[in-house]
């Protein structure tokens, strides 16, 4: 390129560790275009991952099974905290939710058939419940979503365990997006939209704005299924520390922790590359850190004559919290932490 009033050549923007070329490229392109980029898949910065992990043999600790005549059991019990009707999986993995309409008919379908095969679950999606999948799935997850497109109390009694979806991994904090593209008849049928047109999904729920209304609603839930189905509440890895802990109060019997690798259909590529942490050191923080604090908090409170059991509910304010408020006349974190609602 040139300048067409001196024919001088454009100055050529030289990369740089930090200004790559795609870097370049989509500052260009933004500033030319006015608009985000928007991409499907997940982030591309290398990131710890579970091939980093390595695994403890057995040894005297320890000792080791014979495995051609001794059985090594992989089945997991999901759900048994309150529901009627428990997930038994053969294997502790499972398969995400992913929407018809990112995936066709037959690829929702094969999935389903797999995950039989494998002994473990499937998740719908964003988008409802397809009878193909549900014919084939043996244990099926449905998602409950901010977008709430597809959804009815039918296929929630259909279901093996319903998921309500805070946040997902790729986009935690922000919604996603379903090219028109993708939008068929069948897709627009089933979600209420129009053929052919781009389709956002919002990034919270319409009908609560924190904490204690996400108990309200799992309640719900639970009286439109009869107890009957196990409660998942998927959590994008942000604050899992506070997060797990809320979602546990709220009466949960499942939680997912998405980390930031996962994939999405569509969103802002500055979401996927920048928001969010890993799933390997989101674990630590949500399950391993806070549970062992709040299981040893609990066994302090039995010792001391508490007479509470180690259920849902001692997830609520200290008694010192309650004793001792912030002289200043603000709550402090302690306080915040006590209640539930430190965002």
């Amino acid at each position: 390129m040139s300048d067409p009033t001196n024919n001088k050549p454009a100055p050529v923007l030289r990369e740089s560790a930090t200004f790559d070329r795609l870097t370049i490229q989509e500052i260009q392109r933004a500033a030319e275009t006015g608009i985000y980029d928007i991409r499907g898949g997940g982030t591309k910065r290398k990131l710890p991952h579970f091939d980093d992990l390595l695994l403890l043999g057995a040894s005297v600790s320890r000792y080791p099974l014979e495995g051609y005549r001794e059985k090594c059991g992989t089945d997991v019990v999901l759900g048994n905290r309150f529901a009627k009707k428990p997930l038994y999986l053969k294997i502790p993995v499972t398969i995400a939710g992913m929407s018809f309409g990112a995936l066709s008919a037959n690829a929702k379908e094969a999935l389903g058939r797999g995950a039989t095969i494998a002994g473990t679950s499937t998740t719908t999606g964003d988008g409802g419940m397809t009878p193909e999948e549900r014919g084939q799935s043996q244990h099926l997850v449905y998602q409950y979503l901010p977008s709430r497109y597809g959804m009815n109390p039918d296929d929630l009694r259909k279901a093996d365990a319903i998921e309500i979806v805070l946040g997902q991994g790729a986009k935690p904090g922000g919604g996603g997006m379903l090219l028109g593209m993708k939008v068929t008849e069948r897709v627009a049928g089933m979600r209420t939209l129009p053929v052919g047109v781009d389709q956002r999904s919002a990034c919270r729920h319409p009908d609560w704005t924190g904490p204690d209304d996400l108990a309200i609603k799992i309640a719900e839930i639970r009286e439109i299924t009869d107890w009957e189905k196990p409660i998942y509440v998927k959590i994008g890895a942000s604050r899992p520390y506070y997060d797990v802990k809320l979602a546990v109060k709220a009466g949960a019997d499942v939680i997912v922790l998405d980390g930031m690798q996962g994939g999405t259909a569509a969103t802002q590529e500055v979401f996927i590359e920048h928001v969010g942490i890993p799933i390997l050191p989101a674990i630590p923080q949500g399950a391993t850190d806070r549970l062992r604090r709040d299981s040893q908090r609990c066994r302090r409170r039995q010792g001391h004559g508490a007479g509470r059991g180690c259920g849902g509910d001692w997830y609520g304010s200290t008694d010192r919290a309650r004793r001792q408020p912030s002289t200043s006349g603000r709550r402090t974190e302690k306080d915040r932490l006590g209640s539930g609602f430190l965002r």
